[in-house]
């Protein structure tokens, strides 16, 4: 396979995994904690921000070999990880505006890499 190409779903992975880390903040913002510090230095904050770092490193090591013009824009592929991770655990509306805004989203980096 191509080595850019590697490189790109390495970026499309660690978007996944920056989106996975964005859950587990959200939860634990709902959880009523005793002491103001618990809400910072708890297990999700902590594996959060560990996995929030793994997913950096990943991108940093990618931009090694991916332009930076692509690799921004298969990072907004963040945004319908979000939305996909919002409806299955926080059981947030599926609207039309957001299906609209993801399948604008997947238009724009499938018009990208095909073209």
């Amino acid at each position: 396979m191509d080595k850019v190409f590697l490189y790109s779903l390495l970026i499309l992975i660690s978007t996944l995994i920056s989106a996975i880390s964005q859950v587990l903040l959200k939860k634990a913002a709902l959880i009523h904690y005793d002491t103001w510090y618990r809400g910072y230095l708890n297990l999700r904050v902590i594996s959060a921000y560990a996995i929030f770092f793994l997913a950096t490193l990943m991108t940093v090591i990618a931009y090694r070999v991916v332009d930076v013009s692509s690799g921004t824009l298969l990072e907004t592929s963040s945004y319908i990880f979000v939305f996909a991770f919002d409806v299955l655990f926080f059981h947030e509306k599926m609207t039309g505006r957001k299906l609209l805004g993801a399948a604008l989203i997947l238009i724009g980096i499938a018009m990208t890499v095909l073209l």
